[in-house]
């Protein structure tokens, strides 16, 4: 069973959380906060395997829970993932330097929402695809200097690999690629995993990123 804490000032947002998180056979909400430093007492406390932290928090916001429950200095880390309204890249580079285990738009929808919560407990980390998409377009850019040629990846990918990271680039889940290429979601999970190994990619984001640099995935300024 995993065990969940939800960490948001509203109590509807919270409520809708431990509805869709409850249903499921394998999860089970065993706290909530209303604030950053209620969160992290009740983390140290209950030590859940998994923190659903808002960003805008009285006391203590989501990314200074964050980096004191899942940072480099955390003594005891505990995976958190970032659940927030804000779609904005400084909150998704400090949710993630502070070592958050995804990063989430409410408006995302339950199915992520469950698949970020499973991935994050697998150690993989999930991003919205609203915000993946955004931010490795601009890593793609940078790697190509803008204008120059794209050059080969130093890495051979079978042809199914090269689908699956095309795919995952996109902001697919294992679920969705498994949907689009008529494999099941465990059978995408360890493509991903074979991929990352080969990359040296330490989760998806990782893997996304090669992606871009290498001109695997084209850069679309329309994005």
């Amino acid at each position: 069973m995993i065990r969940i804490l939800l960490a948001d000032d509203q109590a509807n947002i919270r409520a809708a959380f431990r509805m869709v998180l409850d249903a499921q056979p394998d999860m089970q909400v065993v706290g909530e906060a209303a604030d950053g430093a209620a969160a992290v007492e009740l983390t140290r406390h209950l030590r859940p395997d998994v923190v659903l932290a808002d960003i805008r928090m009285p006391r203590v916001d989501g990314l200074e829970v964050t980096r004191l429950l899942a940072g480099p200095e955390a003594a005891e880390p505990v995976r958190v993932i970032v659940v927030t309204t804000f779609d904005l890249d400084e909150y998704v580079h400090t949710a993630l330097r502070h070592g958050a285990s995804g990063f989430l738009l409410k408006r995302s929808g339950p199915t992520l929402l469950i698949e970020a919560v499973r991935a994050a407990v697998a150690g993989d980390t999930l991003i919205s695809p609203q915000v993946t998409v955004r931010l490795l377009r601009r890593f793609g850019a940078a790697g190509n200097g803008g204008s120059e040629a794209r050059w080969e990846p130093a890495v051979a990918l079978t042809e199914r690999e090269l689908e699956i990271v095309r795919l995952l680039a996109e902001g697919g889940t294992n679920a969705e690629i498994g949907a689009e290429l008529f494999i099941s979601p465990g059978t995408v999970k360890n493509h991903v995993a074979a991929i990352q190994q080969k990359v040296g990619a330490r989760n998806r984001v990782g893997i996304a990123a090669w992606a871009f640099r290498t001109g695997v995935c084209a850069v679309d300024e329309r994005s």
